[in-house]
């Protein structure tokens, strides 16, 4: 055996190791003598994914993104021609143009179909390789850089230099990458998270004030103020701050009764919420008080003054009988406002969330479709997160096969319009299934005292269901609920019916969407109830050859989200779209089909209820 090679290696050994030891002696004499904790896991985002993503590229000369044009879907909706009311936005002048038509005039700085477009402070381009949040003095925003690359402008970098760590943490370079390794006691990619930074299990984080920018996953939080979740930029705000710390920073909170802090997060383009990684703070041990002085008491739990609606995932193809669902939403945020105007959350009408007494000692489901929302968001874009009793009547159906003894699995949506009666879509029914239903409740596999599980007794899918390869048609099905002590689903602040329609929305109406966007085949779906705003589609342009053409018929209709994408395609399969009229809540359709998901001239199709009111009382009423 030749053993000069081994001893070449040996040779090696003994002296490359003394320069690392001594590469690493020099590497510990850091100004800052605390100890630090072993390099993190890498969660974040890398150099490389940042440069590869669209969102953050560089281009020569901001302007304007063509993908956030919604005239395409304005003119696909051919609204009803009528100017009164008035569907022009920011004072624009309506002038009618025939029987369907209408043409407004639009005061500067604004334009497009409805006068919706105003000026854009956060063009394509503005901040290179960083988010544009806006801000309330000239020039009305602001570049937040993705380390590490550098302000003002976000297209120069340098790793580490600054020191982007904080709190005396060491950084680290890894090529155009680094680590902050932080003393003990700090945490965060930053070393921001300080040793005390906690939430209160008793307010669910309300009073939450802490610096965590990260979800429990790892993810970056988008500012609050970012252009991604606000209006884009035509009447900047003057004041961020309020009673929800909520303001100009990334830092998680809890402003609308959520059950932890959570934070907006963006993938590509669609915008998502997720919970963060916040620790509970420690139960505090019981201590023996004395009259010596007063007692401590918190500060008053903050009052939300704002409104939130949906994420997206998919919607069923109508090529399987089994759900598949619809997306997270993508957002688009709400209008900064000089102000704004903070409403008074409704005051609950007294009616008990859970009720023992007989079948007659009192009355419910006298009416329908009247919400009471327990909180509001006005600052942030609504159509992400639901609010608490904002969608009273959504219902989560859920299965598992018969005679089984395995946990029931959420499947579709639906919607209950008495307190043994509900809705969905037919697709979703199967016969080898057990069924329940969940009212009242926010997110899916958690047990809250507001939630209500009941047993589905009978699904009758309508008796003319059919699929095809190019659509659903007749989707649509009854749910007979089973009854406790004479009641199934009973009536509180966050368990409502909607009403069915008396009379047709115009195209170019408004109206919700609601669901979790959650099935067996949706991995990022979200277990928190979401809504969203969509806009009616006429039928003539639903039918028409660029769209859905012959395969739509008068049982359905179309409708899409006033800023297009993926959004036309949220919501949960057999789930409500309910308009509003005159402050009642009508469920004019039930999430059926579409063409995969957010594509151009391929808006959501919606089973339309109106046509089925016969059907649905001759079910409800034979029973």
């Amino acid at each position: 055996m030749n053993s000069k090679p081994l001893f070449f290696c040996l040779f090696l050994v003994l002296l490359i190791l003394p320069v690392q030891l001594h590469k690493q002696e020099k590497h510990g004499k850091h100004p800052k003598q605390e100890k630090h904790t072993k390099k993190p896991e890498r969660k974040y985002r890398r150099h490389e994914d940042i440069l590869k993503d669209p969102f953050f590229e560089i281009v020569d000369e901001p302007g304007e993104d063509d993908s956030d044009d919604p005239d395409w879907l304005y003119e696909l909706q051919e609204p009803d021609g009528q100017c009164n009311p008035n569907p022009c936005l920011n004072n624009g002048v309506c002038e009618e143009k025939g029987k369907r038509r209408f043409k407004c005039d639009c005061p500067k700085p604004f334009k497009g179909k409805k006068c919706q477009k105003g000026p854009k402070r956060c063009n394509r381009g503005t901040c290179g390789r960083g988010e544009c949040v806006l801000t309330s003095k000239p020039p009305f925003y602001a570049c937040k850089c993705k380390q590490p690359f550098l302000p003002p402008d976000c297209k120069s970098l340098a790793v580490c230099q600054p020191n982007p760590c904080k709190n005396g943490g060491l950084c680290v370079k890894d090529g155009m990458d680094f680590d902050c390794l932080c003393p003990e006691g700090f945490s965060g990619r930053f070393c921001n998270v300080g040793p005390d930074d906690c939430y209160k299990l008793k307010d669910d984080g309300e009073s939450y004030r802490g610096n965590v920018s990260e979800t429990d996953d790892g993810e970056e939080c988008l500012y609050w103020n970012s252009h991604f979740i606000l209006e884009k930029g035509s009447d900047p705000f003057n004041d961020f701050e309020d009673d929800d710390g909520l303001g100009p920073h990334n830092f998680c909170r809890n402003p609308d009764g959520d059950t932890q802090p959570w934070c907006f997060i963006r993938r590509g383009r669609v915008l998502l919420w997720d919970h963060c990684g916040v620790r509970e703070c420690a139960k505090p041990t019981a201590m023996v008080t004395t009259d010596a002085g007063p007692k401590p008491t918190t500060g008053p739990k903050p009052t939300t003054t704002t409104t939130t609606t949906t994420k997206p995932t998919t919607r069923p193809k109508p090529t399987t009988t089994t759900t598949t669902t619809t997306p997270k939403p993508k957002p688009t945020p709400a209008k900064p406002s000089a102000g704004p105007e903070k409403p008074t959350a409704p005051k609950p009408s007294g009616v008990p969330r859970q009720t023992t007494a007989s079948p007659t000692s009192d009355k419910q489901f006298t009416s329908c479709g009247k919400p009471q929302p327990k909180k509001a968001i006005t600052r942030i874009y609504g159509g992400l997160k639901a609010v608490p009793g904002a969608q009273p009547w959504q219902l989560s159906l859920q299965v598992r096969p018969k005679g089984s003894s395995q946990a029931y699995r959420h499947i579709c949506g639906a919607v209950l319009i008495d307190s043994c009666w509900a809705l969905t879509a037919g697709h979703c029914i199967d016969p080898k299934d057990q069924m329940q239903v969940v009212a009242g409740s926010l997110t899916l596999g958690k047990d809250v005292p507001i939630g209500q599980t009941i047993t589905v007794e009978k699904a009758t899918r309508h008796e003319n269901y059919k699929e095809t390869s190019r659509a659903v048609y007749n989707d649509i099905a009854v749910l007979k609920l089973k009854a406790t002590d004479g009641r199934c689903a009973r009536e509180s602040q966050f368990v409502k019916a909607a009403c069915l329609p008396n009379s047709t929305f115009s195209d170019g109406t408004e109206c919700t969407i609601s669901g979790w966007g959650a099935t067996e085949d949706s991995d990022n779906g979200s277990n928190h109830l979401l809504d969203a705003q969509v806009l009616l589609i006429s039928q003539e342009s639903c039918s028409s050859s660029k769209v859905y053409g012959s395969a739509i018929d008068n049982t359905m209709f179309c409708a899409g989200y006033q800023q297009g994408g993926v959004d036309s395609c949220q919501g949960d399969s057999g789930g409500p779209l309910t308009c509003n009229k005159e402050g009642s809540h009508f469920i004019y359709g039930i999430v059926s089909w579409g063409d995969q998901c957010g594509l151009k001239n391929k808006p959501g199709v919606y089973a339309r209820v109106s046509h089925y009111l016969d059907w649905i009382k001759s079910k409800t009423q034979a029973a």
